[in-house]
């Protein structure tokens, strides 16, 4: 009996080893969100001031009839930047809307930022409490969402966008639901 006591530890590690190889085994990249195949949460907020043009951002406007993205963003989020330029090409280049929700922020810092990257956004709604991040169940910014023409959440990716996510998963969806 002592002796099967003495491998209980041996066990458990064994165990908790098996768990966590499978768990960490996932991609992190991959989170799950209730909003897919659904409506956009409901959201009404203000424009960015300092923007040409202020346009405020409403649910409404996520049903424009043409897939679009929404973008949450933050003038203080590093990652944000490094994404700006593909966020700018897809609007630009691509011709896709691309609307974002500026997270947590100064506003007066938000513009500052829009103008000295570029700004791609068609719509910039400020969200300082973060109640749209609550209600689009983010986890931090950056993080972007594919939206169809009824308004529906087709694809969410949390962090920033790269390359290669752009030309194998986002620009793919965005084309295929035009």
């Amino acid at each position: 009996m002592k002796r099967w006591l003495y491998l209980l530890p041996l066990a458990a590690f064994v165990a908790l080893a098996v768990y966590l190889w499978f768990g960490l085994g996932r991609d992190p990249n991959v989170l799950p969100s209730a909003l897919i195949d659904r409506p956009a949460p409901h959201i009404e907020l203000p424009p960015l001031a300092g923007r040409q043009p202020e346009k405020p951002l409403a649910t409404e406007h996520l049903k424009t009839g043409e897939p679009l993205l929404v973008n949450f963003f933050a003038s203080w989020c590093v990652p944000c930047r490094a994404e700006h330029p593909l966020i700018t090409a897809l609007a630009e280049e691509h011709g896709f809307q691309v609307h974002a929700i500026n997270y947590k922020d100064k506003p007066k810092e938000a513009a500052t930022w829009l103008r000295g990257l570029g700004d791609p956004y068609g719509r910039v709604g400020v969200d300082p409490e973060g109640r749209a991040g609550i209600e689009f169940g983010i986890y931090g910014v950056p993080e972007t969402f594919v939206i169809d023409a009824e308004g529906h959440v087709r694809h969410r990716h949390p962090g920033p966008l790269t390359p290669d996510l752009v030309e194998s998963t986002i620009l793919p969806m965005l084309e295929s639901l035009r």
